[in-house]
């Protein structure tokens, strides 16, 4: 039965593809998604696929309130990427697709921190290959350093496993809380994989830096499956309130004077990441179906902007704003596309960012998180300024940039479409994702003071953008590369390295010439100690020092057995 969980049908249809004609394998990367989809209904709700290896049972397969919703979009998400990389014949990224998107279902479903440590090391090692097939040496770069950080996170979740188990005898992922130094080690893992404030720069090095498709894979997983952990693990940690407003904010700058629009999208998911994050952090049923609400959303309205960014760039060969623009004349259907992911994210009434948002921003208002609502709120206006008008402003529109590329190609329209569909259908019928909800959902968010309320906020933030263009005090498009704390790494320690280096090398050879020095001297003495003449020759004969090597070790051997 175990064999038939959502998890290893990925896991099996990822080791049947290597084996099969390229005509075959588009097909699979359909039909396996659909199949898993079907595989989370079938099963009732509880745990299945216990599994008993030394003194431990370990929950392959739990399925729940919590785990239920993400098992869902997961399927979908795989099933619109699969649909979006039909054109791909690249067997690795074929088989690392599927690999990852069942270890992040594993991840999940997990019932137990052991399973849930395999598969959160699984979605790294598979991830990666995504950034790697781009083949390219800034590509391979990006891609040790994100397989670095991601299996660092994977270090912390498994000493804190340990640690939690030492104090505790259990290895249940339930509800853990800020108790120990274990379970601060684990909040630390998921918190790298959800990209905590000044542990977020792989996401915005790492998701531009894979394939076209690639990009659109990994927005769906890795950062919604640690949120997913959060909430399982660390519902009501007041900390995460601050943290999760502190995302929000910061990434608005960076997004505003980004050239590179992969990475605009990616700053502007670690902003929606923060949003999930609060909710998690306010803890409330509420707040919770909030954050599973916005989750389900946000991998929709991600994936459809990574989409039509991803599909401009198979046409130009570019995804550099100040290289765009004036592309609504032959590619119409990705640009109306584009344009319904950006109402989504920036919360427009009548699509699924409006119906998911405002679950998160009342659970903060109810709870009197006062500064932390208004937070949001200035979030929400900086969403709609770098994506919900830059990405699709910059790209189609704004100056002409001369291009005339074709229409995306016919299954890249269909994958846009559909994805575009679900945002609309569940911003129309917000009820169809509030029934998959953790808890009973007793909230209307189509309210005459809700729709004003945003629709105030929209309208102010787009006069704004108007303003600061005709004045020209927008951030001007230009051809650099921003950093932020990724400077770090990409240049802080690089530029001290070599100075550390020589120290370590003059630290070594000053140890190395005293240890020299010392051994002989250690040298001259045991020489003279255990010559014919010498002290030891007089007290001890070989023999006597063999028996009492052997007194010695049976002493040993009697103490242990006692």
């Amino acid at each position: 039965m175990m064999a038939f969980s959502p998890p290893f049908i990925f896991l099996l249809a990822s080791a049947i593809l290597a084996f099969l004609p390229q005509r075959l394998r588009a097909p699979l990367m359909l039909v396996t998604p659909v199949l898993a989809l079907i595989s989370i209904f079938s099963f009732g709700a509880g745990e299945h696929g216990v599994l008993p290896i030394l003194s431990f049972e370990l929950v392959i397969y739990r399925i729940d309130h919590l785990s239920f919703p993400f098992g869902i979009i997961f399927c979908i998400a795989a099933f619109l990427a699969g649909l979006y990389a039909w054109h791909v014949d690249d067997l690795v990224q074929q088989v690392a697709t599927l690999g990852y998107a069942g270890a992040a279902l594993g991840g999940v479903f997990a019932g137990d921190l052991i399973t849930l440590f395999i598969w959160w090391e699984a979605t790294a090692v598979t991830s990666v290959f995504l950034i790697f097939a781009r083949r390219t040496p800034g590509a391979m770069a990006t891609g040790m350093r994100y397989l670095i950080i991601q299996v660092l996170s994977g270090v912390l979740l498994l000493a804190g496993l340990l640690m939690h188990f030492h104090d505790t005898g259990s290895i249940a992922f339930e509800h853990l809380g800020l108790v120990s130094t274990g379970t601060w080690l684990i909040f630390l893992a998921f918190g790298i994989k959800c990209a905590f404030p000044l542990m977020h720069n792989w996401l915005q090095d790492a998701y531009p830096a894979a394939t076209i498709t690639g990009t659109v894979v990994l927005s769906a997983f890795t950062t919604k499956m640690a949120v997913y952990t959060l909430a399982r693990g660390y519902a009501g940690t007041e900390m995460l309130v601050y943290i999760g407003a502190v995302m929000t904010l910061f990434p608005i700058f960076f997004a505003e004077i980004e050239n590179d629009l992969r990475r605009v999208l990616a700053y502007s998911l670690n902003n929606q990441l923060g949003f999930m994050v609060v909710g998690v952090g306010i803890g409330t049923e509420l707040a919770l179906n909030g954050t599973v609400a916005h989750a389900f959303s946000h991998i929709l309205y991600k994936s459809l902007l990574f989409m039509s960014v991803g599909a401009v760039m198979y046409r130009t060969g570019t995804s550099k704003a100040s290289e765009l623009g004036g592309l609504y004349r032959t590619m119409p259907i990705t640009m109306v596309c584009c344009v319904i992911g950006a109402m989504a994210i920036s919360a427009f009434p009548l699509f699924s960012g409006f119906i998911s948002k405002s679950l998160i921003l009342d659970a903060a208002s109810k709870n009197s998180y006062y500064l932390v609502w208004f937070a949001l709120v200035v979030a929400s206006a900086g969403v709609l300024s770098h994506s919900g008008i830059k990405i699709p402003f910059f790209t189609f529109f704004a100056h002409d940039s001369g291009k005339r590329p074709a229409e995306a190609p016919m299954h890249m329209r269909i994958a846009m479409i559909i994805t575009a569909f679900l945002c609309v259908f569940i911003g129309v019928f917000p009820k169809t994702l509030y029934s998959i909800l953790p808890f009973t959902v007793d909230y209307e968010p189509y309210t005459v003071s809700h729709v004003l309320a945003q629709m105030q906020l929209l309208c102010f933030a787009l006069l704004a953008f108007v303003y600061l263009m005709k004045v020209g005090l927008h951030p001007h498009e230009l051809r650099r590369v921003n950093m932020d704390s990724d400077w770090v790494y990409r240049k802080g320690i690089p530029s001290i390295m070599p100075g550390i280096v020589s120290a370590v090398v003059a630290l070594n050879q000053w140890v190395r010439e005293w240890a020299l020095k010392r051994l002989g001297r250690l040298r001259l003495t045991v020489s003279r100690y255990a010559s014919p003449d010498g002290p030891l020759a007089d007290a001890w004969g070989v023999t006597a020092m063999v028996a009492a090597v052997m007194v010695l070790i049976l002493a040993i051997l009697i103490f242990n057995l006692l």
